[in-house]
C-alpha cells in the first residue's frame, strides 16, 4: 500500500470516528412541544399508506410554530420531495440523517446549525395536505445496524431507520398502535 493510500484511508477513518465522537444531545424540533404531542407508537406502525410503515413520528403543532434543527449539523438538502411535502435533511452526530418534512414555506435555512437553529415552520405540505399540521421527524443513520434487522415488513430497511422518540431521550415503544 503506498503511503498516499494510507494517508487517505487514515483521513476517512479518523473522519468516521470524529462523526460518531461528536455528542448528539436531540432535543424537540417543534418549539414549545413536548413528548405528548406526538404517538410514541406510531414508528413504524404499519399499514400506513403509501410507505407501507411509518418510518418516524408526527409531531403535531399549530399551522406556523418554528421547526428547529433536533441536532446541530449540516443541511444536505432542502427543497420538494413528494409525499415529504418541503423538506430539511440535516448531516448531524453519529453519521445520522435528521429528515423534517411537511414544512409550510418560509426562509431557507443556513447550511450548517448549531442545534435549536430554525429550519422552517409546521405545515401540510405533500400528503399532509387536508390533514392536522404536523412535523414529520425521521431519523436514518448512513452506517447499517444490522442488529435491528426483523423478519417484519420492509424490517430491513430498521437496520437505518431509528425511532426519532429515542433520539430525542422519550420512551416509545414500536408496537402497532393507532395513530394520531
Amino acid at each position: 500500500m503506498t503511503t498516499r493510500r494510507r494517508i487517505a484511508l487514515a483521513a476517512v477513518a479518523t473522519l468516521l470516528l470524529l462523526g460518531y465522537a461528536l455528542p448528539e444531545r436531540a432535543h424537540i424540533p417543534v418549539e414549545r412541544a413536548t413528548a405528548r404531542d406526538w404517538n410514541p407508537r406510531s414508528f413504524w406502525y404499519e399499514p400506513w399508506g403509501k410507505s407501507g410503515v411509518h418510518k418516524g413520528i408526527d409531531i403535531f403543532a399549530p399551522q406556523g410554530r418554528p421547526v428547529v434543527s433536533a441536532v446541530p449539523g449540516l443541511v444536505v438538502y432542502q427543497g420538494r420531495l413528494g409525499i415529504g411535502g418541503k423538506v430539511v435533511a440535516v448531516l448531524g452526530p453519529k453519521w445520522r440523517v435528521h429528515y423534517y418534512a411537511h414544512l409550510a414555506d418560509g426562509p431557507a435555512s443556513p447550511w450548517l446549525l448549531g442545534g435549536g437553529g430554525q429550519l422552517g415552520m409546521v405545515g401540510t405540505t405533500g400528503n399532509a395536505a387536508g390533514k392536522p399540521p404536523h412535523l414529520h421527524y425521521a431519523v436514518v443513520s448512513l452506517v447499517p445496524l444490522p442488529w435491528r434487522w426483523s423478519g417484519a415488513t420492509q424490517g430491513w430497511k430498521r437496520m437505518f431507520f431509528i425511532d426519532p422518540g429515542s433520539v430525542l431521550g422519550a420512551s416509545t415503544g414500536s408496537q402497532a398502535a393507532p395513530p394520531r
